[in-house]
């Protein structure tokens, strides 16, 4: 029995972006398009965001123009194709502080959040070591490092020290330190409610953009391949992939890259009218498909 549904829910894309920004080393291989993305979880009891994308406002348009985005659509346009609204969501896990993951935090008025203290500590240490330093910011909107500083104030926000299990019943939280970003975060879902799972998904940030890094397109003789982008140590990152492989029980279709524009060949998805897609990764006992 699942406990909760859960939808990769597609808010905005780029439509040619060089494959070597997401798989490293990939240069001179052309363009692909990349969906930005983030997802739904859904019990009895929660609705609950994995990131929150960004708000087309503000340094968000100037990134949005720098990044070449297209198609950028509302939380009340992106979440309805689900039945639900922004005020619905009850909480939301940051899985690191890249604008397009963490710049949508004031859109969700009634959400709690999760975050690793690290992320947030070390994007202010950024901030404050000189603009010859900037390339370490290059995806992230200082303003939104200050609205969850903000959170905090308000008392909405959870600052995690490492791993952390049962965030929300059956949802773990696990580091990847100094990976992508300095705070990286996975979540683990085990949707049949048992500490022994046999049933998990894992959302996986941007430790991985494509199923690429997962397997190095070699059927025969799989390998790691590391993100195009990241601020942390590449063997990090081929280390949190290896885990999360692990602790998905060896099966690669259960660790989820929200950036994959494949996904929708191996989960149901349809297009809404907006030309966003909706995936499907899990439909919980009695809850109404969202694709069919």
């Amino acid at each position: 029995m699942a406990k909760y549904s859960i939808w990769v829910l597609e808010y905005s894309r780029v439509e040619q972006l060089p494959v070597s920004a997401v798989v490293y080393g990939a240069h001179n291989r052309g363009t692909l398009r990349l969906p930005f993305c983030y997802t739904l979880i859904k019990g009895p009891d929660f609705a609950a965001l994995v990131d929150v994308g960004y708000n087309d406002v503000d340094h968000g348009r100037e990134l949005t123009e720098a990044f070449g985005i297209s198609n950028w659509r509302n939380a009340h346009t992106v979440l309805g194709e689900c039945g639900l609204t922004p005020d619905e969501i009850t909480h939301v896990i940051l899985t690191h502080g890249h604008f397009d993951h963490m710049g949508g935090t004031d859109l969700f008025p009634k959400a709690t959040f999760f975050i690793q203290e690290r992320e947030l500590s070390r994007w202010v240490w950024a901030m404050s070591i000189g603009r010859r330093f900037r390339w370490l910011l290059e995806a992230v909107d200082p303003g939104d490092i200050l609205r969850v500083v903000d959170l905090a104030r308000q008392g909405r926000l959870v600052s995690l020290e490492g791993a952390r299990e049962d965030v929300l019943p059956f949802i773990d939280l696990y580091p990847a330190h100094e990976s992508h970003t300095p705070g990286s975060q996975y979540v683990v879902i085990r949707n049949d409610g048992k500490r022994d799972s046999s049933d998990i998904w894992i959302m996986a940030g941007d430790l991985i953009y494509q199923f690429e890094n997962l397997h190095g397109n070699n059927e025969t003789d799989p390998y790691y391949v590391p993100v195009g982008l990241g601020s942390g140590s590449q063997t990090n990152m081929l280390l949190a992939i290896d885990e999360m492989i692990k602790r998905a029980g060896g099966e690669t279709r259960r660790v989820i890259p929200a950036h994959e524009e494949g996904l929708k060949n191996v989960f149901p998805s349809r297009i809404a009218k907006s030309g966003l897609r909706v995936t499907e990764i899990a439909l919980a006992d009695g809850e109404q498909s969202r694709v069919q």
